[in-house]
């Protein structure tokens, strides 16, 4: 509706009774009045690329009528020049907004991620990146990239990887997420791309260490020997912690976090299902593993098999308690080494390759061969026992078989 706008005018018009009703000003074309049943808003529209384009400006009652058509004006010339004003707003916002609320969003629009990935990310970028959060992220330059990972690079070139791989998720995130109405981003180029460009990547070597088999005497002796006191009254947890690990072959993460709902007793098995590849994994469990987890059950005090000091959560990574067995045995280890030890003894005791994938977890994808054959959780328990067996062995807690010679035939 042609209408010459006025402060009287939009003063005496009442709202409507639904829906809403557009008056545009007779004087100057593309501003208006949108009366609703609620609110009397002042807009701006103009056609651009074939498409109207109307903008908000303020409610009436906010804006006086000559401060909105001066409004209207800027608006107007704006898209008269090519310029979309929606596109202006994003790019507004997208210029305040900070690396800490680009990674909140990050997390919250990853819906599968799992809790330790999270904790991980955000453990990340306090400890690496903790002077970028409240920067924004329009301020984080290449330069800014390539000497903070030239500076974490310095004490482990590893980690110097790892954060700026993470870092470069969350960038390319806010890539897709701040776009302008033709669909391209507002963020340009990710400047992690220089580390790239300029091939300054760090060569990391996957770590191949793991505990020998003549290690594993005084490794097994010191761990036995940690024993609850009042100063820490945990290490008994600890201890089986790092038995179960070796003797299963799991992840830290996947250990920690084994819940008591998921040990079946009767069926003398046990379920993982936060794990590396998402798909639930159980496992059998031998004699060694049932007798400690039958005691450890009962004297349960939460729903974990292995629960920190307090009784309130799962165990922590129990970082000084490793040390002194590292310093009791002399054996040097890290927790992911206890998975390769159970490999390797494993590989060595020539256990099938369908059934090490599976005791380990490992997709299958590429194996088209693999796809036939169903693995029931039965078919491991022979070889779960060869590796227990093996490893009680090493550590004089059971003897080999013991071989009769033959008699020469004379």
């Amino acid at each position: 509706m042609q209408q010459k706008l006025t402060k009287a005018f939009v003063e005496k018009i009442g709202f409507e009774q639904s829906g809403q009703i557009f008056y545009r000003d007779s004087e100057l074309k593309g501003f208006g009045l949108r009366v609703g049943r609620t609110a009397k808003v002042y807009f701006a529209e103009a056609k651009l690329d074939g498409k109207t384009v109307r903008k908000s400006i303020a409610r009436h009652n906010v804006m006086t009528i000559d401060e909105a058509r001066n409004e209207a004006r800027k608006i107007l010339t704006e898209i008269s020049t090519g310029k979309n004003p929606f596109d202006v707003e994003r790019a507004r916002k997208a210029i305040k907004v900070t690396v800490q609320e680009v990674l909140n969003e990050y997390i919250s629009s990853r819906v599968n991620l799992k809790t330790s990935t999270i904790q991980d990310y955000r453990n990340t970028f306090k400890t690496y990146l903790g002077d970028w959060l409240n920067k924004t992220l329009r301020d984080i330059s290449k330069d800014m990239v390539e000497m903070r990972f030239r500076k974490i690079g310095e004490n482990s070139p590893a980690q110097a990887n790892k954060v700026m791989r993470n870092f470069r998720a969350v960038y390319n995130y806010a890539m897709i997420k701040y776009e302008d109405s033709n669909g391209d981003s507002i963020f340009k180029t990710n400047p992690v791309n220089r580390i790239s460009q300029l091939r300054m990547w760090y060569r990391v070597n996957r770590r191949v260490t793991y505990i020998k088999p003549y290690n594993l005497a005084p490794w097994y002796e010191a761990v036995m020997n940690l024993s609850n006191d009042l100063i820490a009254p945990n290490r008994e947890t600890i201890r089986d912690y790092l038995l179960f690990v070796l003797f299963t072959g799991l992840r830290r993460r996947e250990a920690t976090a084994l819940t008591w709902n998921r040990v079946d007793f009767k069926d003398r098995t046990f379920t993982v299902i936060e794990t590396k590849n998402h798909t639930d994994h159980t496992l059998p469990l031998t004699d060694f593993l049932y007798d400690m987890l039958a005691v450890r059950k009962a004297n349960a005090v939460n729903q974990y098999v292995f629960p920190n000091e307090f009784g309130t959560g799962m165990l922590n990574e129990p970082k000084k308690q490793i040390q002194r067995v590292v310093q009791e045995s002399g054996v040097s280890f890290s927790l992911h080494d206890l998975r390769r030890t159970f490999i390797t003894i494993a590989e060595s005791l020539d256990i099938s390759a369908y059934a090490l994938k599976r005791l380990l977890n490992h997709k299958m994808t590429n194996d088209v061969t693999a796809g036939y054959i169903i693995t029931d959780v039965e078919r491991l328990r022979t070889p779960m026992q060869k590796i227990t067996d093996f490893i009680l062995i090493q550590v004089g807690q059971k003897q080999s078989a013991s071989v009769t010679p033959l008699q020469r035939i004379a």
